[in-house]
This record gives C-alpha cells, structure tokens and sequence, in this order.
C-alpha cells in the first residue's frame, strides 16, 4: 500500500459514511441544507449501502465513520459532543452560566456511545426558558445536523505526503473535519497538516496525478489554503497546476464536477468547459508551480494556461460529457484502478459507447437518491491508500 500517486492507481482503502438520520433536517428544506432536491432519506441509505458493497466486491476494504465512532474511545467521543452540544441561556439572565456548564458536563459524561454519536452527528443545541410548571424549565430543542457529512471526498485530501484536514467554506460543514481527524487517528493515519485561518481548501478540488499535483481554485478552495498547503510542502510533488475556475456555479462546486481522471492518458471533461471561448465563464485556465527538487519553495511558472491546451500537452485524451449527462452526474465517478471506473447508472448510450471505445470498464452504480444531494460516486469517497504497481511506478519516472 502507498498514498495515492496517481487517480488512476488502484484503490485499495476508503472512507465513507452511510447517511443516517442526520440526513432528514438536509432534505426538508434542501437548498439550506446544500441539496439539490428532496431525495428519500431511507432510499438513499440503501443504495449508500450498495454502493460499499459493489466496492468491496473488487478487493476494496471500507472504512465508515458510523464503525470507527463505535470503536473509538468514550473520551474521544464525549471530546466531540462537549463541542457541539450547546446550552442556550440567553432568555434567562439570571441563571447561573457556571451550575449550567457544569449540568451539561454531567449530562455528557453519563451519555451512552451510542448517544453520544446522535449527539456528534444531530448537534443539538437547547434553548432554555423559566416555567413555574414541573422542574421549572422548559426548552426548544434545535438541531445542526451533519446532513453533507457523507460526502468525505471534501473534509480531507490524500497527497503523497499523507493526510490533509480540509478547512470548509460553508459553515455548516465545518465541524465534520473534526469527525473526519477522529477517524484518521484511529486508523493510525496521523494527518501531516490541517488548513486554518483564511484558508479554504475542499477535497473535490484535489486530484493526485503521476508526477503532478491538480488542485481546483474557485467555488469551495480559495488561494490561501493553496498557499498553506504549498508553504508546508504537503502536495508532496514538485509540480502544482492550480486550476482556475471563472464561474462559481453549485453544480459545478469542484474540479471534480466538471473534471475527472481515468487514467494516465484518459480523462473527461464536461462539454461546456471543454469547449469554451477564452471569454466565456466556462474557459478553464491553469497556474503551473514548480520548484526545483534541492528546494521546498515553489515559483509560478506560467500564468492563464489554457487547461484544455494543457492536458493535450501531457498527452490525455478528453472524453466529452454532454450536458444531459452532466446533470445526472456521470462526471463524478470514482476510478479505482486504471481505465476502471465506478458512475452513476442511467447515462446515455451516447456516453456508454466512449467509454467502451476507450477501453474503460464501467461499473454503474444506482445512486438515483444520493445524487440529489449535489454529488455523485467520487464525492461520496476519501481513497486512504492506493496500490502503486510496479508499470505504474516504471511509466511516472518516464514522465519527469
């Protein structure tokens, strides 16, 4: 096993997480909780379920936070709820802030695993008020639930060099880095940088690729956290090509929306980038970093390269993604071993047929529900580690 060189390498360890009941504050009102339309919790679940089946079934070993949590220590856990679990005493200014710290304190210290993980993924916050009735409280329950939690492509990246914790653009989803650290320690995979401040830095930005590192700049993954990661030489390749995203659309939130690799030489792209007129919002360009291999410094050495002109350049060819199949996701697949992919079922003959004459096996996947949460099987997945075969380390050399 090796931290993934390359996309195309083959997949040998995930991270995913089967939604549960956090997900049904997301789909009542879908837009606030960053869905695209209301989808059928219960369905989703089960084909969550059989997507880590079908996964499994090709030697790959998944890891879900739901398991972890339910190994991790109770101390660790109670460390999680005290974060999330809040006392709202605002409407009582005579109440005692310290003697109601320390209520909830108890309250957390004799919660059950199981409670203690609603609690983590619910984020309850109770709102307290006087009455003269019963124990003299009464209260309005309010919940934050993680409802993206099970997309884990985004709360972390996989270099070379390790582990990456994500810093979040929306608010919302920021506590689920704190989960998804929780999980790589228990695992034993220690994250080697964790991006703060003004940084942003999303995993659907992030492609490993051969020698270089692809990182997406625009929607969710802001220059800081680029520059974060850059200054702590974490990309672990000499060469970063931040791609430039113009438009800023939600459907096309990350690189890997409208961009995808299947291999060394085959990639995808969605028709309306891949087409684009250098004034349009649509056009791609990229900025090349490098740095010479005695040093950890990078300097820009080009600026507004046109990112089609430069895959061509690295020899890829471009499969198109037409635009009926763009909205039913057939862009975010998952590669887990070169010019073998897991897609969303139900494309269009059309694309079908490119992929076979490319050579590209196609397991599709049915994820009719999950999908409708803006996302597909690449944002649904964190690959851990990839195997590195001894071709594939042979062909990388060849391209320094």
């Amino acid at each position: 096993m090796a931290y993934p060189q390359a996309e195309w390498n083959e997949a040998g360890e995930i991270l995913m997480h089967t939604p549960g009941p956090e997900l049904f504050d997301g789909v009542i009102h879908p837009s606030a909780g960053l869905f695209e339309h209301y989808f059928d919790v219960e369905k989703a679940a089960a084909e969550h379920c059989g997507y880590i089946r079908l996964l499994e079934k090709n030697g790959i070993r998944v890891h879900t936070v739901e398991k972890i949590l339910n190994e991790t220590g109770m101390d660790t856990l109670r460390a999680l709820a005290a974060k999330v679990l809040q006392y709202d005493i605002s409407a009582m200014p005579d109440e005692d802030a310290e003697a109601s710290e320390s209520y909830r304190q108890q309250t957390i210290a004799a919660m059950s695993r199981g409670d203690l993980i609603r609690c983590i993924l619910l984020q309850p916050t109770v709102k307290l008020s006087r009455t003269d009735n019963n124990t003299g409280y009464e209260a309005e329950y309010i919940q934050s639930p993680l409802m993206n939690l099970y997309f884990t492509r985004d709360q972390s990246i996989t270099t070379p060099c390790g582990h990456i914790i994500c810093r979040m653009n929306s608010s919302q989803r920021a506590p689920e880095t704190d989960i998804i650290e929780v999980c790589y320690h228990h695992l034993g995979l220690h994250p080697v940088l964790r991006i703060e401040g003004d940084g942003r830095l999303e995993g659907g930005d992030y492609f490993p690729a051969g020698t270089i590192s692809l990182i997406g700049c625009g929607m969710r993954t802001n220059r800081e956290g680029i520059r974060q990661m850059m200054e702590a030489d974490a990309f672990g390749h000499d060469t970063v090509v931040v791609v430039r995203d113009h438009k800023f659309w939600q459907m096309q939130m990350h690189l890997d929306t409208y961009f995808n690799i299947i291999d060394r030489d085959l990639c995808t792209m969605v028709r309306s980038r891949l087409e684009a007129e250098p004034d349009a919002l649509e056009y791609v360009t990229c900025d090349i970093y490098a740095r010479p291999a005695e040093t950890t410094e990078y300097s820009l050495i080009a600026e507004d390269t046109p990112f089609v002109a430069f895959l061509h350049k690295r020899g890829m060819r471009i499969i198109p993604v037409d635009t009926e199949d763009e909205m039913h996701y057939a862009n975010n697949y998952l590669t887990i071993a070169p010019r073998h992919i897991m897609a969303v079922g139900g494309q269009s003959t059309a694309l079908q047929q490119r992929f076979r004459e490319a050579g590209v096996t196609v397991e599709w996947v049915p994820l009719e529900n999950l999908i409708d949460g803006y996302g597909a099987a690449h944002c649904m997945t964190q690959v851990l580690r990839r195997r590195v075969n001894e071709y594939r380390v042979q062909h990388s050399q060849t391209l320094k």
